[in-house]
């Protein structure tokens, strides 16, 4: 000992360490995971006698093969089981899965693993607890729960419904599609925890088995009617942040824009068919008639406080009816609102008329997610316009261009090149790219951006010299909302209160959604502003290679193949 080193005796202390930590400690250990694994099972005297037991519990996630289970979480009194078989471990109480060894790590990501008990329950057992309100799913195993699905005793639809914890039920239909698909890994990557799925069930989605995360960037501020605003956009496509970034700063520079609402009113359009086409040309002139609009409108407006019926567009064709109902619906889009108004005012119109039959109550005379001729004539949802004067220096400083080219490539491509192409409402550079990136980080619907993207792109020479570009959008059809549908899951409202527009307008109902859809079209038109720059000035390709993909070395590609070029014209 005397003639030990210090690291002799580090060494050596450490040894003794490991020695006392096996012999005193290590059986200690084991007889306490064995107990959790093993609990003692009581017989009880009657059937809601209850003891207190710790099991850990952890979320589903990868095969219990893949890694150690996460530390207790829960400590809670289960209700012993009034059935025949003890209970052997957790596994049969837990609608998650349970870590088999201890120290498991949880992947939050990874597929739950299909549960398997050593002796499950039959069938009836499984009913008498799910039906049982003392006990309840709670106590039953994810495959136990499968067996009820496959058994028909649990909708497969219902699931977030029925069980304890909504996520749960989510957790189970994903395994039960797994167990159907080529690759069951393929759900690994498609993440479900940590969601509210409560905001979701009867109002979004149906047989749900996760969410997708979409980048959300923010561009501005974009200075509009005085007031900036930070604009979130979801998208997955690189350089449109950036460019519309780019609009949104040649729109500052130049003192912002102004915008308009034109119109608003949501449309829905029912085809009724009558026994022949003169009693059809009948109801259509009583309907356009002072007495008949009259008529309708008191049976459609009874229908709910913000509904109010604007005026009817009637088109005939043979024996059916088109009637296009056009009313406002404060800050909802309104689609639900309109079309329990549509089928109030057509039981009313069947009164007059019994012969009439109505053959479907949307007769795509809306028309609703379609590009349509009179969307982009009649207008839909909120019509708007907006403009702004961009001076020649910060045309030429900001956007790397000339007035003279903007308007000429306008011209070439935003009306001559869409009028060859027979195109409806698709004057314009790139206005569904901004639609849809706002109406998905908005909780808008994404099928909706197909009308909400008709608009006219105009510049035209301004200022005593005429160097200074006048630049306006004009979209007919914007269908947005600020309550309802996705505008009510909370990732989406706080897009929505970035904007200031969240919810219903207290003071004037439907403004919010108005705000809306001019923020919409103000965006429209900076992401107009800028990539038209970019084709002007040749930069569209570079500026993609920078922001969409992995940067190409197209001076390293050109040189190459000009040093091929010549070899073979040396050979030659």
């Amino acid at each position: 000992m005397i003639t030990m080193d210090i690291e002799q005796v580090i060494c050596l202390t450490l040894a003794l360490l490991l020695a006392i930590k096996y012999i005193f400690f290590e059986q200690v250990e084991m007889e306490s995971t064995l107990s959790l694994r093993n609990p003692i099972t009581m017989a009880p005297s009657t059937p809601n006698q209850h003891y207190n037991k710790t099991c850990c519990i952890r979320e589903p996630s990868a095969p219990i093969s893949a890694g150690p289970a996460p530390p207790c979480r829960e400590e809670r009194d289960e209700v012993i089981r009034p059935f025949p078989e003890p209970t052997p471990d957790c596994h049969s109480k837990s609608l998650f899965i349970i870590g088999e060894e201890e120290g498991e790590i949880k992947s939050e990501n990874t597929e739950p693993s299909l549960l398997q008990n050593q002796n499950p329950r039959g069938l009836d057992d499984c009913v008498s607890i799910l039906n049982n309100p003392e006990l309840g799913p709670h106590l039953l195993s994810d495959a136990e729960v499968m067996l009820l699905v496959a058994s028909k005793h649990i909708p497969a639809y219902k699931l977030e419904t029925l069980m304890e914890k909504p996520e749960r039920g989510v957790a189970i239909r994903r395994q039960m599609i797994s167990a159907k698909l080529s690759y069951p890994s393929a759900l690994s990557t498609l993440p479900y925890t940590n969601y509210d799925y409560s905001k979701v069930m009867g109002t979004c989605c149906e047989n749900v088995i996760g969410y997708i995360p979409v980048p959300v960037g923010v561009a501005g501020p974009l200075h509009l009617d005085g007031k900036q605003f930070q604009v979130p956009m979801a998208t997955t496509e690189g350089c449109l942040v950036a460019s519309t970034n780019r609009g949104c700063r040649a729109i500052a520079l130049s003192g912002g824009a102004s915008s308009c609402i034109l119109a608003d009113g949501m449309t829905r359009g029912p085809v009724v068919r009558l026994p022949s086409a003169c009693k059809a040309a009948e109801v259509k002139a009583w309907l356009e008639s002072p007495d008949g609009f009259q008529d309708i409108t008191e049976a459609f407006d009874n229908t709910s406080r913000f509904a109010r019926l604007q005026k009817l567009l009637v088109g005939l064709a043979g024996r059916n009816l088109y009637i296009r109902f056009q009313c406002k619906t404060g800050d909802a889009m309104g689609m639900n609102m309109i079309s329990k108004g549509t089928e109030k005012a057509l039981s009313r119109l069947q009164q007059h008329f019994p012969e009439l039959q109505v053959v479907a109550v949307s007769g795509n005379y809306c028309t609703d997610k379609k590009p349509a001729a009179i969307n982009w004539i009649e207008g839909r949802g909120k019509s708007a316009v907006c403009e702004a004067t961009i001076p020649a220096k910060v045309v030429q400083e900001v956007l790397k261009t000339t007035t003279e080219a903007l308007i000429e490539v306008n011209i070439s491509k935003n009306l001559v090149g869409s009028a060859m192409a027979g195109s409806i409402g698709g004057f314009n550079a790139h206005a569904a790219n901004l639609v849809a990136a706002i109406y998905i980080a908005c909780g808008q619907d994404p099928a909706q951006s197909v009308g909400s993207s008709n608009c006219i792109t105009l510049m035209e020479p301004s200022g005593p010299t005429g160097k200074d570009l006048y630049i306006s959008c004009t979209m007919p059809s914007i269908e947005v909302g600020t309550v309802g549908g996705g505008t009510n899951l909370p990732p989406q409202q706080a897009c929505l209160k970035m904007l200031g527009v969240q919810g219903a307008c207290q003071q004037c109902p439907g403004e919010n959604a108005c705000q809306l859809a001019r923020i919409v079209c103000a965006t429209v038109l900076a992401g107009e502003l800028s990539l038209m720059s970019a084709l002007a000035a040749g930069h569209l390709v570079k500026s993609h290679m920078t922001h969409n993909r992995s940067k190409v070395d197209l001076h390293g590609t050109q040189a190459t193949g000009n040093r091929r070029a010549s070899m073979q014209t040396e050979r030659r």
